[in-house]
């Protein structure tokens, strides 16, 4: 579960989150919002990796300011960019990761040979990271979220970079990890994407959480048919693009 309340993050004098409240429990939570709306920051105060300027924020029972250590524990996350040691090849960094999280020898090696075929990674296990394409160390990163087994996956843009056969079996998994009453955040800018996987959605706008539901309860909310649309009408974004259109017209 993870619950956040009355959020705040600074960067100097520039106000990232400004007082962001939500619950996530047992689904998969949607954020999503244009470019510099405080998505990542969020996502990042969640996994423990930045601390909150003001407010609370719980995960798995754990406060991200407090217990930051057990935060990281039983967390899966995925950041925006993979974040990974180029000169290490992926074996080397799931048995690196595996040891730190204290995984036995055993039940590493039986994940790790699961997760690289099902992600199609067997064939690079040996190769340094550095020389692997994006798309190979994105699936690098989703294995390194996925083999301590989480309560909770932070996932930021994690989509990104993976080939339609991975994708799919990313998105299944997630499916599996919210049946099993697990808690994912997740955030894309493929609308589409959103749609098919988000339970609820929080759309995040000038660091503010400005609306927030099911696919459904936001296409009620602002009458229209897609959430593309739905988005565009909530980030005031919709008319703006009609009058650049038109201003390109000659």
């Amino acid at each position: 579960m993870i619950e956040v309340k009355n959020l705040v993050k600074n960067f100097g004098n520039k106000i990232v989150l400004d007082g962001i409240s939500f619950k996530a429990s047992g689904e998969i939570y949607g954020l999503l919002g244009p470019n510099g709306s405080g998505k990542s920051t969020l996502m990042k105060i969640l996994a423990g990796v930045i601390k909150p300027t003001r407010g609370i924020a719980m995960v798995a029972g754990f406060n991200v300011l407090r217990n930051s250590l057990d935060v990281k524990r039983v967390v899966g996350y995925v950041p925006e960019t993979p974040i990974l040691y180029e000169s290490l090849t992926p074996s080397e960094m799931f048995d690196f990761v595996g040891k730190i999280r204290g995984i036995p020898k055993y039940e590493l090696e039986e994940r790790i040979d699961s997760l690289a075929r099902a992600f199609g990674i067997s064939e690079y296990m040996d190769q340094f990271i550095g020389t692997l394409s994006f798309g190979t160390k994105q699936k690098v990163s989703v294995i390194l979220s996925l083999i301590h087994n989480p309560s909770v996956l932070i996932l930021d843009e994690a989509m990104n970079g993976l080939d339609a056969r991975s994708a799919r079996i990313f998105r299944e998994l997630l499916f599996e990890f919210r049946n099993e009453d697990k808690t994912v955040i997740f955030s894309t800018h493929v609308l589409p994407l959103a749609e098919i996987i988000c339970d609820r959605i929080g759309v995040i706008y000038g660091g503010k959480i400005i609306a927030e539901g099911s696919v459904d309860e936001l296409k009620e909310l602002v009458h229209e048919k897609n959430l593309e649309d739905v988005f565009l009408k909530l980030t005031e974004s919709k008319e703006e693009i009609s009058e650049i259109l038109d201003a390109l017209r000659f």
